[in-house]
């Protein structure tokens, strides 16, 4: 599953909910507020604004991006492929 790593009064965030609830795709949110494992596992991965999507543990990438959630819509990359942020 989809996670979207959040934070409160998220423009970039809410925009994403928009994109992918608007494609059809199943996701969850962890606010990073609100775990400190899941924002240091942000932290680990690169990361230091929100979003963080994380579709698989090649496939994530940082902040509002169509082109990705268009991507992951279409199918594109499995659990196996590295996609670049």
């Amino acid at each position: 599953m989809i996670t979207v790593y959040s934070k409160p009064d998220c423009m970039q965030c809410r925009m994403t909910y928009r994109a992918f609830d608007a494609k059809g795709l199943d996701y969850q949110v962890v606010d990073v507020t609100e775990s400190a494992n899941a924002l240091e596992f942000v932290k680990e991965l690169g990361y230091l604004t929100a979003p963080v999507i994380v579709v698989s543990e090649h496939d994530h990438w940082g902040g509002f991006r169509p082109d990705h959630i268009d991507r992951v819509a279409a199918g594109g990359a499995t659990e196996s492929e590295t996609v670049e942020a």
